[in-house]
């Protein structure tokens, strides 16, 4: 009903509200954030095995410190961690019910394996955390070790379940029912491994740049701060040695779409007409009235080429394929160039950063590499959310692909809209209390005998100084 006082006026009229909008963008938003929470996860407790491990071999306190430091940033994000994750294991079945009641039998092996690789986390985590001071100092190094390794079980027990859904196996469907599961099988589909290796390494890439570009900003104002120095020098190797496998993941990746997601690929490419040799695109808009993607830098048959290793391949373009079934095009090619672009710039500044190694040059030294190195930090988040998006938004309109639909998968329940309300409240409130928290350890005095300045007579850049 119109309560508007203007008559003509219909801005405030009620309309039904699509359930299935809400439920996309209330998953796209929690799943958005839980993403950040989890790469950290995955990527801190190796920075911080590796300064414990600086420490035991030179018996400078000063990587004690960091280690100690960052393994209480550790435990608040791995708490906040677990309650984004929790909300994000209920909206599965209530956004999406028909999906989790059809193949939940399908699927839920690796939730459960997940569930194990958490609670494994979470005991080693509370062992660590307890055990400074007052464990052995290698064998409490030992502890951190299955912390590490079970970050990386459970982010691939998920990434198996998202993979599947890219690549639907291990069951047969008649007359709308599952038979015949086989989870094994469905865990180890054709895009299971490649989407484990690639997503790992975008963790420890987001992890390393996000930590160096925190440590980057404190030397803008504190180049001399050996403790920052040091910090953003271990967590820009982090990023540096994730960055360049991430190249080959990405090249095996996208062959990998090209045999199991054809469509997927020429959204991702902007390729509207089937061709041999296809061109790679750089840039460029999609426009899905002429059917042609337009302000592009084309490389001839490089497509094909990566597509297929050869030259005179044959690419599918999306005229190929029903209107009904093809993705988003726009917001795939989009995502997709600002992932490829903003990683290959993150591998030019991983290799600066072995260039600067060899040279024995500092990047605090350096006001451009510092800014270089600040910047970093949003890219690579910014380019983990576009691969994200084209993963998700690139197998739409089906939330299996080939299999089932996402708007038969969404709940029909009234109401969602006030649920995403209250999600979006929840989050806010996760995420001001992680920035406070986080800034109060920031602010934390360093121990004074790791307060030192940057002595450049006395410094050693064979090493990690």
């Amino acid at each position: 009903m119109a309560i508007c006082s203007i008559p003509t006026c219909t801005c405030f009229e009620s309309h039904p509200v699509d359930s299935l909008l809400i439920a996309r963008w209330q998953m796209a938003f929690t799943l958005g954030s839980h993403i950040i929470l989890a790469c950290l996860g995955v990527g801190l407790p190796v920075l911080m095995l590796a300064a414990e491990w600086f420490s035991l071999r030179t018996n400078d306190p000063l990587w004690r410190a960091l280690a100690h430091r960052w393994s209480k940033a550790f435990a608040v994000l791995f708490a906040v961690g677990a309650v984004s994750g929790t909300v994000l294991s209920f909206e599965l079945g209530i956004l999406w019910p028909k999906f989790m009641g059809t193949f939940g039998s399908v699927i839920g092996l690796p939730f459960t394996l997940e569930g194990f690789a958490f609670f494994l986390e979470a005991i080693f985590a509370g062992i660590y955390l307890y055990g400074w001071n007052k464990l052995p100092p290698r064998i409490h190094w030992w502890t951190g070790v299955p912390i590490a390794l079970s970050g990386v079980a459970s982010a691939s027990f998920v990434v198996t379940a998202n993979a599947w859904m890219n690549a639907p196996r291990g069951f047969t469907m008649r007359d709308g029912v599952v038979i015949d599961v086989d989870p094994i099988a469905a865990m180890t589909g054709p895009t299971a491994a490649v989407q484990i290796v690639h997503m790992l390494l975008a963790a420890y890439m987001v992890t390393g740049f996000l930590v160096a570009a925190f440590y980057a900003c404190v030397l803008w104002n504190k180049p001399t701060c050996l403790y920052s120095r040091k910090a953003m020098v271990l967590a820009l190797w982090m990023g540096t040695l994730a960055s360049f496998p991430q190249g080959l993941a990405g090249d095996w990746a996208a062959k990998t779409v090209a045999r199991t997601q054809p469509i997927k690929l020429a959204a991702m490419e902007g390729q509207f007409k089937t061709e041999t040799g296809a061109p790679l695109r750089i840039g460029g808009w999609p426009d899905t009235t002429t059917r042609e993607t337009n302000y592009d830098l084309e490389i001839p048959y490089a497509l094909s080429i990566l597509a297929y290793g050869d030259p005179h391949a044959t690419v599918q373009g999306l005229d190929d394929f029903p209107r009904e079934n093809q993705p988003p095009v726009v917001v795939v090619h989009i995502a997709f160039q600002i992932m490829v672009g903003l990683g290959t710039l993150l591998m030019a500044l991983g290799g600066w950063t072995i260039l600067s190694w060899w040279m024995k040059w500092h990047p605090a030294d350096n006001r451009w590499v510092l800014l270089a190195i600040i910047a970093s930090g949003p890219a690579t988040v910014l380019a983990m959310e576009a691969g994200w998006v084209v993963t998700e938004v690139g197998r739409q309109p089906w939330i299996a692909h080939n299999v089932m639909r996402t708007k038969d998968a969404a709940s029909q329940i009234p109401g969602l809209e006030w649920l995403f309300l209250a999600t979006l409240a929840i989050y806010l409130a996760l995420f001001a209390g992680l920035t406070i928290v986080l800034r109060l350890l920031a602010v934390q005095p360093i121990p004074t005998s790791s307060n030192l300045s940057f002595n450049p007579a006395a410094s050693d850049q064979s090493s990690l100084s």
